[in-house]
C-alpha cells in the first residue's frame, strides 16, 4: 500500500509536501555542514597533497599560528569566470586561505595557497583577497606571511590573473619598511608568484620539496634546448647558495614553520614600533674571558666569528640570515642585554673574510632592513679587504660594496663598530667606521687599522730599497717592525680619535650593552628629499 492509497485529507497532504520552515537551528546547521566541508576538503586531493610530503594549507596555519587564534576572511569566495569549463568548476575559497591570527600572542596577517584547489592558482578573486590581507596588515601595522604552494597564474583566467599580480607587488613595494613581510616556500611558486617572494624581507624553502622560478623546465627546454629538473632550476640548495633568494632553508615544513614563529618573535610589528625586547638580564656588568681565546693574534690565522657572536649575545642564540649564501659575511638578530640587535661580520674562515660582490649585497639588504625597522647594529670587523681579481671587478663589485656603503651612511638606527683584529683599506671603511657615521667604536688590543697589511705596504713602500739591500729578508723584517711599530701599533686609531675605546676582549659584551642602552633614544632625521639613488 502506498501513501497516496491511505485516507488523508487534502490539508495535511499539502502541509507535508510544503517545504521546512526557516528557522535559525536549522540555517546554523547549513552554515556548519558548509564550513566543515570546505576546511575537510576534497579527500583525493588531501591525499594526494600527503602523498607528495605536504600538508594542507589549513594544517600549515595550524602549525605557524597560535591554537585557536585564526580568523579566516572571504572562506565562501569563489571566482567568477565563464568559458574552458570554469562554470562548472566554482570551489569555495578559490585556492587561497586568508585572514588574521597570533604568533605568541602578537598580531600577524596570513594567507596559505592551497594546491588541493586549481593547483593554487592565482586568479582574480584568488588575488584580491591576498590583497585584501595584505591591505588590512597594513593598515594594522603587522607583520604579513604569505605560504606558497602554487603552479602560478591561472591559465583560464587570462589577463585578469596577470593584473591580479600586479596588485600583489604594488602592496609589497608600499608595505616594504612599514611592516615585515615573510614568504614561505613549500611546494612550486613559479612565473609571477616569484616576484613576490624576492620583494619580501625574508624567504623560507623547505628542501625538495620547495621550488622557485620564473619559467619551468619544459618552457627553459623548448626555449634554449637545455634539459634541467625543478630542482636544478630553483630548487632550495640553489636559492640558499647561488642566488641568495632564500633567506632560511629548512628539511620540512615543521621545522620550518617553527623558524618562521621565532623570527616574528624578534621582528617590530611595523616601522613606528620598537623591537620586542626582553628585561635586562644584567650584561653591562659581564665579563666574557673566553673571547680572548677565541681571536688569534696572528692576523691571518682563521678562526670562528660565529663564536665571537655566541660569546657577544644573550645565551648565545642568534638567528642568522642566508647561511648558505655569501658565507664570509654573517647577519643574524639577536639579543644583547634583553635588546634586539642586527649583527654584522666579517667571516675568516671563509676566504679569510673579505667582503666581495655577494657579501656587499647579504649586508647591504640586511642593514637597510635593521635601519627601516629601528633595529641597531651591531658591527664586528676582521677584513683583509675587498677581494681582488678579473672576475670580481666585471661583476661590478664595485658598485655592490657601494650598496654596502650607501646601507651604512643612511642608516639612522644606534650603530656600533668593534674591531677585532685587522681592518684594511676600503673595505674598513664600508664596515661601518667613525668616518660613515658609525656612534660608537671599539677596537680589540688585536686591531690593525691600515691602508693594506703591513707586508704588503713594505713591499710598495721601500721597493726600491728591498731590490738594491744585501740581504733583502733580513731587511724586509726590520721595515716590517718599523712600518708595525709607527703605523699599525694598537693605540694608532685612538690617538687619532677613530675608535672611542681600545678594550679588553672580555669587556666586549658589558661595552656594547652600555653603548646599546646609552643609544637607546638617539634621534637622527635625515635630509628632506623624495629619496636617495642607491647604486642598485
Amino acid at each position: 500500500m502506498s501513501v497516496s492509497d491511505l485516507d488523508i485529507s487534502p490539508e495535511i497532504r499539502e502541509e507535508a509536501a510544503a517545504p521546512q520552515p526557516r528557522s535559525m537551528d536549522r540555517l546554523r546547521q547549513e552554515l556548519s555542514r558548509t564550513r566543515e566541508e570546505i576546511a575537510r576538503g576534497r579527500p583525493q586531493a588531501v591525499e594526494r597533497q600527503h602523498s607528495l610530503g605536504k600538508y594542507t594549507a589549513r594544517e600549515r596555519l595550524d602549525m605557524l599560528l597560535d591554537e585557536g587564534s585564526f580568523l579566516e576572511i572571504e572562506q565562501f569566495r569563489r571566482h567568477r569566470a565563464q568559458g574552458l569549463g570554469m562554470e562548472r568548476q566554482r570551489p569555495h575559497t578559490d585556492g587561497v586561505v586568508a585572514g588574521s591570527g597570533t604568533v605568541e600572542g602578537r598580531q600577524v596577517f596570513v594567507y596559505a595557497q592551497d594546491f588541493t584547489v586549481f593547483g593554487g592558482s592565482l586568479g582574480e578573486a584568488h588575488a584580491q583577497k591576498i590583497q585584501k590581507v595584505m591591505d588590512l596588515a597594513l593598515a594594522a601595522g603587522a607583520p604579513f606571511i604569505g605560504l606558497n604552494d602554487s603552479g602560478g597564474a591561472r591559465i583560464q583566467e587570462g589577463v585578469q590573473s596577470l593584473h591580479g599580480y600586479g596588485g600583489i607587488f604594488q602592496r609589497n613595494v608600499q608595505a616594504s619598511g612599514v611592516i615585515p613581510q615573510i614568504s614561505v616556500v613549500l611546494g612550486p611558486c613559479a612565473g609571477g608568484a616569484a616576484y613576490s617572494t624576492a620583494l619580501a624581507d625574508f624567504t623560507f624553502m623547505v628542501r625538495d620539496t620547495a621550488q622557485l622560478y620564473l619559467t619551468g623546465p619544459d618552457v627553459v627546454e623548448a626555449v634554449t634546448g637545455e634539459r634541467v629538473t625543478h630542482a636544478e632550476l630553483g630548487g632550495a640548495q640553489v636559492h640558499g647558495s647561488l642566488s641568495g633568494l632564500a633567506t632560511f632553508v629548512h628539511e620540512d615544513e615543521e621545522s620550518c614553520l617553527a623558524a618562521v614563529r621565532h623570527l616574528v618573535s624578534m621582528l617590530p610589528a611595523n616601522n613606528l614600533s620598537r623591537p620586542p625586547d626582553l628585561p635586562s638580564c644584567g650584561a653591562t656588568r659581564e665579563s666574557r674571558p673566553r673571547l680572548a681565546d677565541i681571536v688569534p693574534v696572528e692576523p691571518n690565522k682563521p678562526y670562528d666569528m660565529r663564536l665571537v657572536m655566541a660569546e657577544l649575545v644573550d645565551d648565545g642564540d642568534y638567528v642568522e640570515l642566508h647561511r648558505g649564501w655569501a658565507p664570509n659575511v654573517i647577519c643574524a638578530f639577536a639579543r644583547i642585554d634583553g635588546a634586539v640587535v642586527g649583527l654584522v661580520g666579517n667571516q675568516p674562515m671563509m676566504l679569510a673574510g673579505v667582503l666581495d660582490v655577494a657579501a656587499s649585497q647579504k649586508a647591504a639588504r640586511f642593514v637597510r632592513f635593521c635601519d627601516a625597522f629601528s633595529i641597531p647594529l651591531v658591527t664586528l670587523v676582521d677584513v683583509p679587504g675587498f677581494l681582488p681579481g678579473k672576475d670580481q671587478e666585471h661583476a661590478g663589485v664595485i658598485r655592490h660594496g657601494a650598496k654596502l656603503l650607501y646601507a651604512y651612511c643612511e642608516a639612522t638606527v644606534p650603530r656600533i663598530q668593534v674591531i677585532v683584529r685587522k681592518a684594511y683599506g676600503g673595505a674598513y671603511i664600508v664596515m661601518d667606521s667613525r668616518s660613515i657615521g658609525t656612534d660608537l667604536s671599539f677596537a680589540w688590543p688585536t686591531n690593525e687599522v691600515a691602508v693594506m697589511g703591513a707586508e704588503g705596504a713594505v713591499n710598495i713602500i721601500y721597493r726600491k730599497e728591498l731590490a738594491a739591500a744585501a740581504d733583502p729578508a733580513a731587511r724586509r723584517a726590520e721595515l716590517l717592525e718599523q712600518y708595525t711599530r709607527e703605523l699599525v701599533h694598537p693605540a694608532y686609531t685612538a690617538e687619532r680619535g677613530l675608535v672611542d675605546a681600545v678594550i679588553d676582549p672580555a669587556e666586549t659584551r658589558s661595552a656594547v650593552a652600555r653603548g646599546l642602552s646609552m643609544l637607546r633614544d638617539k634621534r637622527k632625521h635625515p635630509a628632506a628629499r623624495k629619496h636617495g639613488n642607491l647604486p642598485l
